[in-house]
C-alpha cells in the first residue's frame, strides 16, 4: 500500500484578478501557506498556463515546474475540464458552451471541436513534459437531454451518441497513451459519462482503453444517490484521479434529485465545504488506501454557503487528517512466532513430506 499524496487543492474556483489569485506564482504563495502540497492546474487560465507552450516546449514546461516547486508544492494534475466538454456537444447546449471556446469558433460547432480536440492533444504532451502521468478532464455529451426515456427514446439513439463520443475520443486517448498519461474522467451530471453505467459504454467504445480512467468525486454521486463506497470496490483500478468535494442530499415533500429548477442554495441536493456535507471521507480514504490509490487527494471548493477561503483553509487540515501514513508492518508483528515449517506441519498434524511436494 502507499499514503495518498496530498493535499492538494484545484485552482480554478479560486482564479481571479486580484492578489493574490492573479499568477500562479502568486496564488502557490498562497496555497503552501495554507499547508497545500500539491495544485491542480486549470489548463484554460492563460495567467496561469501557456498550454500549447507546455506542450511544445520542455523549457518552459521546467520554468512552470519550478515556480510551483519554488513554494514547496507539486503539480498534481492539469485540468481540461472546459476543454473536454467541448469534445461533443449537443446542439441544445451550443450557445451556452460557446462560452468556453474562444471567439473565432463561435457558432462554429465542427471548428469548436477540432480547437477542443487540439487542446487536449496539448494537454498529454504538457502533462508528459511536467512529469504528469494523469489529467483530469469532462467527457462531453451527446446525449444528456435525453437522460430521462420521457418521450420514450428511439431505439439506437444512445447506442448512436456513445459510438460517436468514442470515435472521437479514441485517437485523444492513443496521444495520451504515447505521453505515458492517464485521462480521468470526473464522472458528472451533464457529461455522458455520469456514472458507472455510462462509464462502461463508453470502454465499449473505446475498446477497454488503458488510458480511459476516472477522477473519483463522491458529491456527484451523492447528488444521483449512488453508492459512492460501492463504487470505489468496483472501479478501484480504474480510479487514477481524486477530487475531495462534499454534498448534501436532504429531499422534501416538494423536491428529490431533480431539484425542481431551484438555485443551488434551495436544492435538496447541493455542494457543501468539505466537512460540512454528508459524505464520509474516512471510510473513502480507507478504501482508496487498501486499493492501493496512488494519486493525489485534491481539494475541488463548490460551496453554497461558505466563504471559498475559509472552505480552502478547513480542507488543506481535513485532507491531512484524512489521509491514512500506511504502516509499514502488521498490528500483530510483536506476536510473531517466526516461521519454522517443521513445526508448522507438527501444527496441522502432519509428518514431515506428508502431502506436502
Amino acid at each position: 500500500m502507499r499514503t495518498i499524496k496530498g493535499p492538494a487543492i484545484f485552482l480554478a474556483q479560486f482564479a481571479a484578478e486580484a492578489a493574490p489569485f492573479d499568477t500562479l506564482d502568486n496564488i502557490c504563495a498562497w496555497a503552501a501557506d495554507l499547508g497545500y502540497k500539491g495544485v491542480q492546474i486549470p489548463s484554460w487560465v492563460s495567467s496561469f498556463i501557456d498550454l500549447e507552450k507546455a506542450a511544445t516546449s520542455k523549457t518552459y514546461a521546467d520554468e512552470l515546474r519550478g515556480t510551483v516547486n519554488r513554494h514547496g508544492l507539486e503539480i498534481s494534475e492539469l485540468s481540461t475540464h472546459l476543454q473536454g466538454q467541448l469534445v461533443a456537444v449537443h446542439p441544445a447546449y451550443s450557445s451556452a458552451f460557446d462560452g468556453f471556446a474562444p471567439v473565432a469558433v463561435h457558432d462554429n460547432s465542427s471548428a469548436r471541436t477540432a480547437w477542443a480536440i487540439q487542446q487536449l492533444k496539448w494537454a498529454a504532451r504538457a502533462s508528459s513534459n511536467l512529469g504528469l502521468n494523469a489529467h483530469a478532464t469532462f467527457s462531453g455529451a451527446f446525449a444528456w437531454p435525453f437522460i430521462y426515456p420521457w418521450p420514450q427514446r428511439p431505439e439506437g439513439l444512445i447506442d448512436d451518441a456513445f459510438s460517436e463520443l468514442g470515435r472521437r475520443w479514441l485517437p485523444i486517448l492513443d496521444e495520451f497513451d504515447r505521453n505515458g498519461v492517464d485521462v480521468c474522467y470526473e464522472l458528472h451530471p451533464g457529461e455522458d459519462l455520469h456514472d458507472g453505467a455510462t462509464f462502461e459504454m463508453f470502454l465499449d467504445q473505446v475498446k477497454n482503453h488503458v488510458r480511459a480512467n476516472i477522477l473519483y468525486d463522491p458529491s456527484h454521486f451523492v447528488l444521483q444517490q449512488l453508492k459512492y463506497l460501492d463504487f470505489i470496490d468496483i472501479y478501484h483500478q480504474r480510479i487514477k484521479a481524486f477530487h475531495v468535494k462534499d454534498a448534501e442530499f436532504n429531499p422534501t415533500g416538494r423536491q428529490g434529485v431533480y431539484g425542481g429548477f431551484q438555485s443551488w442554495v434551495n436544492r435538496a441536493g447541493r455542494f457543501r465545504s468539505i466537512g460540512d456535507g454528508q459524505v464520509d471521507f474516512r471510510s473513502i480514504f480507507s478504501k482508496l488506501t487498501a486499493y492501493d490509490y496512488a494519486g493525489w487527494a485534491v481539494l475541488e471548493w463548490e460551496c453554497a454557503l461558505k466563504h471559498p477561503e475559509d472552505g480552502a483553509r478547513e480542507g488543506a487540515r481535513l485532507i491531512s487528517d484524512y489521509i491514512i501514513r500506511v504502516t509499514e508492518r502488521a498490528f500483530d508483528d510483536f506476536a510473531s512466532s517466526g516461521i519454522n515449517r517443521e513445526a508448522n506441519l507438527k501444527m496441522l498434524g502432519l509428518a514431515p513430506g506428508e502431502g506436502m511436494s
